[in-house]
């Protein structure tokens, strides 16, 4: 049976509106722990757990790790950013984490928000750094900074999401996602970090978001229970043209070594505004079954789009349309 998750998020919290996603053929949510906690999050959870009861289910609940991920701090208020403007990171600008500063370099581009702003930078100091803006937009707290060709390695858990393990056994979690995996000892990490807070029976995932995960994807299938096809960071990563490839060879690796994998990312982000999908759209999360996926998974289109059950409706429904082709 193939899994169809939705993400939580504001336009989407409350029990109706997720008795009535897990109608339309939800399996469970995935929860982004790059901006809340599981503490924090204990009243949507609750609503979770008591609108799958409302459907007749058991709701699936994964959570989404910080990780090694690196991310702007907090902000005031969301930023404006005009192309051609020249921004500082670090000290009296934007808060980047301090392992940033000392590797970057003028010419060093900076990709913010899964790449919608790029940055390139013209100066480089210990404390704070001078970009200009390629490619502007509105710049909000806790997004994702990828460093394209850069070699940081944070460690695989912060403080944050040691807590959230410690604490996912009673909150209801069944999964946990391990955003960009590296290399095994990432996974041994979480998975020894599970296992000694009672966790021994929740799953773990392995997100494939940069190119390390992809070079040592054939270490990483044996050690995690499901891969996710993270096309988001994965595409800011390398050239977009090359990702179509990149996540065929994904899919064929998993399928011959009999693990199962998810694809997420834009599956259908036209319906975060549109009350219906694109015809490219329907034909993607189509193909995603066909190469042999065993989730599918939708971001920001449930979180904050304005048709989170009508999202879910389409992603079933194709998913099970695919499935029919294939006499799955």
């Amino acid at each position: 049976m193939l899994d169809i998750y939705g993400t939580l998020g504001p336009r989407c919290a409350d029990r109706e509106t997720l008795a009535a996603m897990f109608a339309a053929g939800m399996s469970g949510v995935r929860l982004n722990l790059s901006h809340v906690t599981l503490p924090h999050a204990a009243g949507e959870i609750e609503n979770l757990h008591a609108a799958a009861a409302d459907a007749g289910k058991t709701a699936q609940l994964l959570i989404d790790m910080q990780g090694p991920e690196l991310r702007v701090g907090a902000l005031d208020a969301p930023l404006p950013m005009e192309n051609g403007a020249l921004v500082t990171l670090g000290a009296g600008g934007i808060p980047v984490p301090t392992l940033i500063l000392p590797a970057l370099a003028p010419g060093q581009q900076v990709l913010l928000d899964d790449g919608k702003l790029l940055l390139e930078l013209v100066a480089a100091g210990p404390e704070s750094a001078t970009a200009r803006v390629l490619r502007g937009g509105l710049l909000q707290s806790r997004k994702s900074i990828a460093l394209p060709g850069l070699k940081l390695r944070p460690p695989a858990m912060t403080t944050t999401d040691l807590e959230n393990i410690r604490l996912a056994k009673a909150y209801g979690v069944t999964a946990v996602m391990q955003p960009f995996v590296r290399d095994r000892q990432d996974l041994e990490t979480v998975r020894a970090a599970l296992d000694a807070a009672g966790g021994r029976d929740i799953r773990l995932f392995a997100k494939i978001e940069n190119l390390d995960g992809v070079a040592h994807l054939p270490e990483l299938i044996p050690a995690c229970d499901e891969i996710v096809i993270a096309r988001g960071d994965l595409g800011n990563a390398m050239a977009l043209w090359e990702l179509p490839r990149v996540q065929k060879e994904i899919a064929a690796a998993c399928r011959e070594a009999g693990r199962p994998f998810m694809v997420v990312t834009q599956m259908l982000a036209s319906m975060e505004r549109s009350p219906v999908p694109t015809r490219a759209e329907v034909s993607d999360i189509f193909n995603a079954v066909l190469d042999g996926a065993a989730s599918v998974m939708v971001t920001g289109e449930t979180a904050v789009g304005a048709y989170p059950v009508e999202v879910i409706r389409y992603l079933a429904n194709t998913a099970s349309e695919a499935c029919a082709y294939l006499g799955r």
